[in-house]
């Protein structure tokens, strides 16, 4: 029939990737298969692999993207005009958090501390933070709280037993109604920020042994957990508190929340700021010790900026060498590119090395020795500080690689970048971390010892790996100016640290790269400037099984 056309040329899709839905997120990762082996959680591996196969799936990947489409919503008040400081998360938000604590992310080392677990968790962290980060918030302080509950021991034997339940419960009751719990802090306020000995929320005696807290919390996150720890002046001092959303009568405990944050990313997780007045709470620790005590919830929930970081790394990575293996540019594939394939094998570089720190830092968790003790005390902070600042560029130079449609929200790549700066910012930015590196190398010799030491044993592998580390030692050797110089020392604690990594337990390729880019400064300011070698496509096609 005259004028009537039966087809569009233009609607044909051409030279466009599939989608990278139901694959393996952990079997096709091997530096992390081999760390889990490495580092004694081989026993984990089959649930790691059923978790991977789940984090890969449509299904899964979809959980994520309605979580963030659908962020959480406040509600103060019922329709009566009673308060009830709830808040609405999408249903797909409960399926993450379901998951997680079916999985153990949020308690599993301490219900279980068999050889290995605390790397075993932080496989599945690394594993199910790449379906989304946000929510992984709860999860992790739920993780990090418990060793510092364990300073109060009456308190910790209560909330353990409903901390560690498999179980998932999101319903607003009492804990003893529950069939598992979910735990928060609150320490900033908007006077302090970081100086939390500046707080100005107050805790009061009361005749039975607990206390009275009123004051006002800049941030909250996860305001409808059962549980928080916050930090109140009380007659001692700056103190530390386990808050509970119910009080003991059952009656809401009077935290108040004002509104929720509107936030760069993390969207799917609330953020709040809260108000109190005259809550119940109890003391955890001494008096006059709140920061001490909760330092210890502070160290873990690091170490989780470290493994998400990592985490988001590679799925920055998977995404970006996914398209460059099936689109193509100018009569090639964009993987076939010289150019390309630098940035990728540069990519690859910062991913592996990041995810082997990662594991590194969490072994150092399992172990009683003290050398790892005081190891993890200043190696946390140094991997907490690098790796998170790494994040942002990886993420842009990954979303890049896509082009416009990198660009585009249903890459994910758009999330992956709103997400990337958070965990630089949580838990102390860079001049805080880096001053508490110098302050564990100050206050505990033992720690700065124990990184050296570690150190020492990749010396002879590679000359520039030991140029590298004798300049951190004329660095240390000189007391001028310490603090100005704090980030530089950090960098390169944190750069040796990959480099021992690798050279020891990497691939040859990834180990050769890394020490010519990283440590010799054969390598520009942007990822893609790694010198030229025959070993770029080994590294990329090491990332992903062949087509």
């Amino acid at each position: 029939m005259l004028g009537v056309r039966f087809g569009m040329a233009t609607h044909e899709v051409i030279n466009q990737p599939p989608p990278l839905v139901d694959y393996d997120v952990y079997s096709t990762d091997r530096t992390l298969v081999a760390g889990v082996g490495r580092h004694r959680a081989e026993w984990a591996s089959e649930d790691l692999v059923s978790l991977g196969r789940l984090a890969g799936s449509a299904e899964a990947i979809e959980w994520g993207f309605n979580a963030n489409e659908h962020p959480p919503v406040l509600h103060t008040h019922d329709r009566f005009g009673h308060r009830i400081d709830e808040v609405e998360y999408h249903p797909h938000y409960h399926r993450l958090m379901e998951t997680a604590v079916a999985n153990g992310l949020h308690a599993e080392p301490w219900r279980d501390p068999r050889p290995g677990a605390h790397v075993a968790r932080a496989a599945r962290f690394f594993v199910w933070s790449q379906v989304d980060t946000g929510h992984t918030c709860p999860v992790s302080m739920t993780y990090a709280i418990v060793p510092a509950m364990r300073h109060q021991p009456e308190v910790a034997s209560i909330w353990e037993p409903r901390l560690e339940s498999d179980i998932y419960d999101p319903r607003s009751l009492p804990a003893e109604a529950k069939n598992g719990a979910i735990a928060g802090m609150a320490m900033t306020e908007k006077q302090g920020g970081s100086d939390v000995r500046a707080n100005t929320s107050t805790a009061v005696p009361t005749a039975d042994g607990s206390y009275r807290l009123t004051g006002h919390k800049w941030f909250c996150s996860a305001p409808m957990s059962d549980l928080f720890l916050m930090l109140a002046r009380a007659p001692g001092g700056i103190s530390c508190f386990a808050v509970p959303r119910h009080d003991p009568s059952g009656e809401l405990n009077g935290i108040h929340i004002q509104r929720l944050k509107d936030k760069l990313g993390n969207r799917s997780n609330a953020s709040s700021e809260i108000e109190f007045e005259d809550v119940w709470g109890q003391l955890v620790g001494e008096e006059g010790q709140g920061v001490r005590t909760i330092i210890e919830m502070v160290n873990h929930t690091r170490l989780d900026c470290v493994v998400g970081s990592a985490s988001s790394m590679r799925q920055g990575l998977v995404q970006a060498v996914h398209h460059a293996r099936h689109r193509s540019a100018f009569g090639r594939l964009l993987i076939d590119q010289p150019l390309m394939l630098n940035v990728l094998a540069d990519l690859t570089v910062e991913s592996e090395a990041a995810t082997m720190l990662a594991l590194r830092l969490a072994t150092a968790y399992d172990s009683p020795e003290a050398t790892e003790a005081a190891f993890r005390r200043i190696a946390t902070a140094v991997g907490k500080y690098w790796v998170t600042k790494r994040l942002p560029a990886m993420a842009a130079e990954a979303m890049e690689c896509l082009g416009g449609s990198g660009y585009v929200e249903e890459s994910g790549l758009p999330r992956l970048f709103r997400d990337s700066p958070v965990n630089a910012i949580w838990e102390g930015s860079g001049n805080v971390i880096a001053l508490d590196v110098l302050r564990a190398m100050g206050r505990e010799p033992e720690s700065l010892e124990a990184l050296l030491s570690e150190l020492e044993t990749a010396r002879g592998t590679d000359v520039r790996y030991d140029r590298a580390l004798a300049d951190l030692h004329a660095d240390l050797a000189d007391p001028g100016e310490m603090v100005s110089r704090a980030r530089r020392v950090t960098e390169r604690m944190a750069l040796l640290l990959q480099g021992s990594l690798l050279l020891r337990w990497g691939r040859p390729e990834t180990a050769e790269a890394f020490c010519g880019g990283r440590l010799a400064g054969d390598h520009g300011l942007m990822f893609g400037s790694l010198a030229p070698s025959e070993n770029h496509r080994r590294l990329v096609e090491g990332v992903l099984p062949p087509l």
